[in-house]
């Protein structure tokens, strides 16, 4: 058994699935474009807080675990829309893609922000931003949006809004590791919450959300209290050094977005599973006594019941 008591998101199946992909029988899946936005404000108490849900226990993909709004990119997010911010063009060498692809990247954040967090980054104009998003007409094209019966397209026409692009910042991408059945090929965003908005807990994937301080999470994870995956946490710390959301927003166009993917090897039986530049997350899973690969030193089993917030405000 490990020493290790933080909260690393580890499932049971990553060994046996790590040397099958290892023996070459495995073949990775294609990981989806996906898209996670960090909604930010500034506490009473300093510095920001951050917007986070936690996963339903009976999710497929890291249940249980603490993330931010997000999800994956829907085809129809390349149909043309109202812009302001920069352009395509510059999303597309930001983000490292084509121009059809950063469209589709952008507008999957900022409607997955309003489909799991109620928060609309959108305004009438290039200069305005939608202040209430709380009724009864907005629920409804939020829970058409989910059901995909509406696209993100036809919802702004219709409503004759702007998408705001430059209410979004990049900060980091990360990739699904290929021994993982499910995978994504994630851009991780940071937004301010706009002025009269709200969150809200209407995420459907999500029994709780808070709002809390990066040093406040990242703390829970570092006693196990708070489950997560390492891009969300390795996220939470690079958000730690900033006093608040103007000064985090000012920092990010200097994030290194390479894409982080993990990496596993077979050293003299042993499997090493490594993130490249993030050394907190490297694990070394030796066999068992019955040859079966089993959490060795340094690989944690992770908190065995739900993980409960210690500290941050119910949306």
């Amino acid at each position: 058994m490990s020493s290790t008591t933080n909260g690393q998101w580890y499932p049971p199946e990553w060994p046996d699935r790590i040397r099958a992909l290892t023996n070459g029988e495995l073949t990775p899946a294609a990981p989806r474009r996906a898209a996670t936005v960090l909604l930010l404000r500034d506490s009473d108490s300093g510095g920001p807080a951050v917007h986070m849900l936690r996963r339903r226990a009976s999710m497929a993909f890291a249940g249980g675990a603490y993330a931010y709004p997000g999800g994956s990119v829907d085809p129809r997010d390349e149909r043309p829309v109202a812009w302001a911010g920069p352009s395509r063009a510059q999303w597309a060498v930001r983000l490292g893609v084509d121009q059809a692809a950063a469209q589709a990247i952008v507008c999957a954040a900022v409607r997955e922000t309003f489909e799991e967090a109620g928060v609309l980054l959108a305004g009438a104009s290039a200069g305005t931003v939608v202040a209430d998003t709380t009724g009864q007409d907005w629920e409804a094209d939020r829970a058409a949006l989910v059901a995909h019966e509406l696209s993100f397209a036809d919802f702004l026409s219709r409503r004759g809004l702007v998408l705001r692009s430059d209410l979004l910042a990049a900060w980091a991408r990360w990739i699904t590791p290929e021994f993982e059945p499910r995978r994504y090929d994630t851009w991780f965003f940071v937004a301010a919450l706009p002025a009269g908005q709200r969150t809200r807990d209407v995420s459907t994937e999500a029994d709780r959300t808070v709002w809390i301080r990066p040093a406040e999470a990242a703390a829970g994870y570092d006693r196990g209290d708070l489950l997560m995956m390492p891009p969300t946490i390795s996220m939470l710390r690079a958000l730690e050094p900033y006093d608040s959301v103007a000064r985090t927003l000012a920092a990010a166009p200097a994030q290194d977005l390479t894409p982080v993917l993990a990496r596993a090897e077979l050293v003299a039986g042993e499997i090493v599973l490594s993130w490249p530049g993030h050394h907190e997350f490297t694990r070394h899973i030796a066999p068992d006594r019955d040859g079966a690969q089993g959490a060795g030193p340094g690989a944690p089993d992770g908190p065995s019941s739900t993980p409960r917030p210690t500290g941050g405000t119910p949306a």
